[in-house]
């Protein structure tokens, strides 16, 4: 199957680069540029693409707001950019739907690797991106409201269990062997903890496992550097039903 991608940024080499970087790819075709998330977000509803890749800083409607609208108005999972690994909007960028998070001078092969993942159901994050939003979590809280603790209520013993691995960074595997149960059984209790907790993804499961204490970020805690983290989503059987 062909993955449809929307390519958004304000600068025209550096779309047009990237465009071309992933239409080269037999499995990969870019339907779209835009300059800016207004664009982008209009090329995504007339098109239906699977993947938007949103420069996270243009004029306008910014890749933020594009992300959010996109996230909760259509399937198309979307890859934010940003020049640098510092942007303080990276915490914002993932409550707004993002599905990835790299740098703009991200190597060839993992952008196409990025495309391919966030359309196959994962995430993934460039390391440094994935300890600046650890660190975000030391800094100061989103915008909403922070939610309780009691939010949890509704999970059972082995599913705050799971909870606490999946923040932790954990493949199924790894749960299992945790917990000392089969993968199938982690599987389901990855699928119950999402759907009770309303959540998208373990981007998601893992941002509502710091806002409620489950576990305590440290901005020293971070993947080792080198190619972009895969965040262990949730394929089709990881998910709940319905």
């Amino acid at each position: 199957m062909t993955i449809r991608v929307v390519v958004a940024d304000d600068q025209e080499l550096v779309r047009s680069g990237f465009a071309m970087i992933l239409d080269a790819q037999p499995d990969i075709e870019v339907v779209a540029e835009a300059g800016d998330g207004a664009a982008a977000v209009d090329a995504v509803r007339r098109l239906a693409p699977e993947v938007a890749l949103l420069d996270i800083r243009m004029p306008g409607t910014d890749g933020i707001e594009a992300c959010r609208t996109i996230s909760s108005g259509s399937g198309c999972r979307t890859v934010m950019l940003t020049t640098f690994d510092s942007d303080e909007y990276v915490y914002e960028a993932l409550h707004a739907g993002a599905s990835g998070f790299l740098l703009k001078d991200v190597r060839r092969d993992d952008l196409v690797h990025a495309v391919r993942v966030v359309a196959a159901g994962d995430s993934l994050l460039a390391p440094s991106v994935a300890r600046r939003l650890i660190a975000e979590y030391t800094s100061r809280p989103a915008a909403s409201a922070v939610p309780s603790a009691a939010r949890l209520d509704v999970l059972t013993a082995r599913e705050r269990e799971t909870l606490l691995h999946l923040a932790r960074g954990l493949s199924n595997a790894e749960i299992a062997a945790a917990l000392v149960v089969s993968e199938h059984t982690v599987k389901t209790h990855v699928g119950n903890v999402l759907s009770k907790l309303g959540l998208r993804d373990r981007i998601q499961a893992v941002i509502c496992a710091y806002e409620c204490g489950v576990v305590t970020p440290s901005p020293e805690v971070g993947p080792a550097a080198g190619s972009p983290a895969q965040a262990r989503n949730p394929r089709a059987e990881d998910r709940p039903a319905g």
